[in-house]
């Protein structure tokens, strides 16, 4: 028979927002046709107006699934030992 030891500690997921982190993006495709509008990184507008432009073209055409990216990190919370070490390697 082993022993195991099983330690919990706190830990906190937020967005990361570091200067190596890429930025998030956004996209969008249409649910009748397939089509999809180019990515874009940071900023949804251009990715609502290929939206509207492509039902302006297929009137039809009206709903879409909108994809929005974010990247994520899990850092040691107040009291949890790794938060004394060294920063993680990515």
């Amino acid at each position: 028979m082993t022993r195991s030891i099983i330690t919990a500690a706190e830990w906190t997921l937020g967005q990361d927002i570091g200067d190596d982190t890429p930025a998030g993006g956004y996209s969008a495709v249409c649910l009748s046709c397939g089509a999809t509008g180019a990515a874009t990184e940071d900023d949804r507008l251009p990715v609502e107006v290929w939206a509207l432009k492509h039902t302006g073209l297929n009137p039809s055409h009206r709903r879409y699934k909108a994809v929005a990216e974010t990247f994520w990190r899990v850092t040691p919370a107040r009291g949890n030992p790794y938060q004394e070490s060294e920063a993680p390697r990515a």
